[in-house]
């Protein structure tokens, strides 16, 4: 079976290196799937799941805050704002998160701390969604 080479890094470093027969990745226009060969492209990423399934059948998953995607026929880069594999999720720290954005977005005093507020609502809101799904697995 064809495969793809992956590579999932974040500020912080790298996250992922590997061989999928697939990807999966939250595009700001909704969710592409890559298959090894897929045409060239480039796209930015919404906060939300990055699936890497491998040969084997198995799925690895990894949380993104955001972040660009490069796609070539033999190989997926994803250049994540942040990112975190499905294992070092903190729920509690989450849910801690969605409850300080909340809180800034009410106590926003200009444009500016609203829109800020507002992408850390997005952020974390994406992220609880990620632990739920993982959760159901």
């Amino acid at each position: 079976m064809a495969q793809i080479h992956v590579d999932i890094v974040s500020a912080e470093g790298q996250i992922h290196q590997g061989e999928a027969s697939m990807v999966f990745a939250p595009a700001e226009m909704g969710e592409l799937g890559i298959a090894p060969r897929h045409a060239p492209l480039l796209t930015r990423l919404k906060p939300g799941a990055v699936r890497v399934k491998l040969e084997s059948g198995e799925e690895l998953a990894f949380f993104v805050g955001g972040g660009i995607l490069e796609v070539q026929p033999h190989l997926v880069t994803v250049l994540a704002d942040t990112a975190l594999r499905a294992k070092d999720v903190d729920e509690a720290a989450a849910a801690q998160a969605k409850q300080r954005a909340e809180e800034a977005m009410s106590n926003a005093k200009s444009e500016v701390d609203l829109a800020r507020a507002q992408a850390e609502l997005v952020q974390a809101a994406a992220l609880m969604q990620f632990l739920d799904k993982i959760k159901k697995r």
